[in-house]
């Protein structure tokens, strides 16, 4: 599933709070980052459409659909794909590269890669 950026701070609201009113989104996002009603609406009915956010009565009451952790790993698999082939190997070996890792990191990497298989 990808969601935009937008999306992705209401989500956030709630991955972080719980199922909460739109008019608690709406006042959350307001003080956070001074979106404006209809623009937290908008984003809302987004994530509506794509089915990310179920909205209940009574209270336009919103909850998410999908976690944290689908949409990190849908939108990791959209990178690999779009900029790597679909290559994991080479997504690993350009963010070692260009990012580099300490002993540690390594090491809870290969752990992580053996019980993986």
């Amino acid at each position: 599933m990808k969601l935009f950026d937008s999306e992705l701070k209401v989500m956030e609201v709630l991955w972080t709070q719980g199922q909460k009113s739109a008019r608690e989104i709406v006042d959350v996002l307001s003080n956070s980052i001074g979106w404006n009603k209809n623009t937290t609406y908008t984003v809302i009915k987004k994530c509506i459409e794509k089915g990310a956010v179920a909205r209940e009565e009574p209270g336009f009451l919103c909850k998410a659909l999908v976690t944290r952790e689908e949409v990190a790993q849908s939108e990791t698999e959209q990178l690999i794909d779009k900029m790597y082939g679909g290559s994991s190997e080479l997504f690993f070996s350009s963010f070692l590269k260009n990012r580099g890792i300490s002993e540690e990191e390594a090491a809870r990497l290969a752990k992580l890669i053996k019980e993986a298989d």
